[in-house]
């Protein structure tokens, strides 16, 4: 038994490694692109959103004197217009010459310290920006800011955090932890179905499209230990390429999120790597599996892929969910395939493992898997579906 299940690995994973375009496009690729788009998302983003430096300068109609001398507290640097200008100032806004147009109500300070609140409408102050662009966008913000400061200062009854202290009480830790555990159960579903999805087809209905699959099973190889072979090996290769998209896709986090201290790696010790690590092989496993079986119904490698794809959108689906709500309590929930692992990912990365529930989900990967080699043994036994050709 043992010895057939081995031939079988060896055959898979030699044909594998000694063909460099499959090294290439399973294992190398898809980490080092997925690296290199989410850099190059990461420093597009943080270019087009990050404003000029220096004081922006703004046109203002009708400039109060308790306002004109706090343009450079905000990083603005304010030009006087007469009124008449305003619309000339609005179209130069639009076109993107001009960032900040502001227009004051003739004796605005007069009118501020005349009006009681609540009775009749408020001085108010008009201004234009484009939000299209972020420059401008940006000095609306600061003189937004710049005239609650000012508002706050003529009827400021309390503050709230007032000072530099520290006033959100979230550890690194957390901070991480949250982000993670909303993010990578989705990307690690998506990278380890991809990475089935680009040897099981080949595999077995790429046998089937080719006729080699008839010559195995001449042989005296048991129909179980041929079942068990190509999904170990299916499964060792699949989860090389879903650590190559992982991996690539860690790395690329810092860029990602413009190089802030929002992900830190470093939180997650060898307790969760080792967790994660069972997890994702049990879950390859069931996935090998899965993708083995549906690909045996199909007569060629494209409509495997095509078999597929459904269960494909089925476990993004899922993977999803990480992203709503908290981490499932009850133990049933763990016995749903692909669900549970994704549970199980996002109880890793929150630091709320619970043993029980986390030993029934790969427990239960594991029984799937079972039961799947013992389907993929019984189709093989029947001709009518290996050699529908």
């Amino acid at each position: 038994m043992k010895n057939g299940i081995w031939i079988i690995m060896k055959k898979e994973l030699i044909r594998f490694f000694t063909d460099r375009r499959l090294i290439l496009t399973t294992i190398l690729m898809p980490g080092v692109l997925i690296y290199l788009m989410y850099s190059l998302m990461g420093t597009a983003i943080t270019n087009m959103y990050t404003p000029q430096t220096g004081a922006t300068e703004v046109l203002v109609s009708g400039l109060p004197d308790s306002i004109g001398g706090m343009d450079e507290t905000y990083s603005l640097s304010f030009t006087e217009i007469r009124q008449a200008d305003a619309e000339d100032g609005k179209q130069r806004v639009t076109s993107g010459d001009l960032t900040l147009l502001v227009v004051f109500p003739a004796d605005f300070d007069a009118l501020v310290a005349d009006y009681t609140v609540g009775i009749g409408p408020a001085p108010n102050v008009e201004i234009y920006y484009n939000s299209s662009s972020p420059n401008s966008s940006a000095a609306y913000q600061n003189m937004i800011n710049l005239l609650d400061a000012y508002e706050n200062s003529i009827a400021n009854k309390f503050d709230i955090n007032a000072g530099e202290g520290t006033y959100d009480l979230a550890s690194e830790r957390d901070t991480s932890a949250t982000f993670f555990a909303a993010l990578l159960p989705m990307l690690l579903m998506i990278f380890l179905f991809s990475g089935c999805m680009a040897v099981a087809p080949e595999s077995i209905a790429g046998e089937k499209e080719r006729g080699t699959i008839t010559t195995i099973l001449v042989t005296p190889i048991r129909r179980s230990d041929l079942a068990i072979g190509k999904i170990t090996a299916l499964s060792v290769i699949a989860l090389l390429s879903g650590i190559s998209s992982g991996l690539g896709t860690i790395l690329s986090f810092p860029k990602l999120m413009g190089g802030t201290d929002v992900v830190d790696t470093s939180v997650y010790g060898p307790t969760e790597y080792l967790l994660l690590l069972l997890l994702i092989m049990s879950t390859v496993l069931l996935i090998v599996t899965a993708v083995s079986i549906i690909s045996a119904f199909a007569k060629t490698v494209k409509e495997a892929q095509t078999y597929v794809s459904p269960l494909m959108v089925l476990v993004v689906a899922v993977g999803i969910t990480a992203m709503f709500g908290s981490i499932a309590d009850s133990p049933v929930l763990y016995l749903v395939p692909f669900y549970n692992s994704v549970q199980c990912m996002a109880a890793v990365f929150s630091f709320e493992v619970v043993p029980v529930n986390f030993f029934i989900g790969i427990l239960s990967n594991v029984v799937y898997t079972g039961l799947g080699v013992f389907v993929l043994s019984k189709m093989f036994n029947s001709e009518k579906i290996i050699f529908s050709r």
